[in-house]
């Protein structure tokens, strides 16, 4: 049996597929990519996920196909945090979480509970990725704690390391 994959095009800085049953059925049943129209839209780190998971195809403007190491290339021009943000998405990928992009609350991914879809419900965490190597100040800290008080959601911090391991901090308030 034939593989299903969707076909996407990364032009102009965005990747797109265009709707069909695969696409559809890979929104509908994990909630990857944006439907907008007649078309869906992925984040670089989704279309990252889903290249690596051979269920997606992206080819380039020249309609070239792009491997995982082409892809990275073109998308860190556009990001150089990718592969930063795409080994704590790919955790939390793996351990059953929905991951969005979070851009409009100034974090990187929202991050909704395990049986939760975005849409039926919010996202319970707003999710900051850093490298170990990173430092922070506590006013940098304190920031990306009033944006998950003042969205309503837990802050998770995701560390990875040299080896590509990521470490999660889950952040609360707690009033003595």
């Amino acid at each position: 049996m034939k593989k299903e994959i969707i076909t996407s095009v990364f032009s102009n800085d965005v990747i797109m597929a265009p709707e069909g049953d695969v696409s559809r059925r890979t929104y509908e049943k994990s909630r990857f990519g944006e439907p907008k129209g007649k078309r869906f839209y992925y984040s670089s780190v989704e279309a990252l996920y889903l290249l690596e998971d051979e269920k997606m195809e992206v080819v380039d403007g020249k309609n070239k196909s792009l491997n995982f190491d082409q892809f990275v290339k073109k998308a860190k021009k556009l990001d150089s945090r990718l592969l930063v943000r795409y080994l704590v998405y790919k955790e939390m990928r793996k351990r059953g979480y929905i991951v969005k992009t979070a851009l409009k609350f100034g974090a990187d991914f929202r991050v909704y509970d395990r049986g939760v879809k975005p849409g039926e419900d919010h996202a319970k965490w707003v999710l900051f990725c850093v490298n170990e190597k990173e430092s922070s100040t506590w006013y940098e800290f304190s920031a990306k704690n009033r944006v998950a008080h003042s969205t309503k959601k837990n802050l998770l911090i995701g560390v990875v390391d040299d080896e590509g391991d990521v470490t999660f901090y889950n952040i609360a308030w707690v009033r003595p």
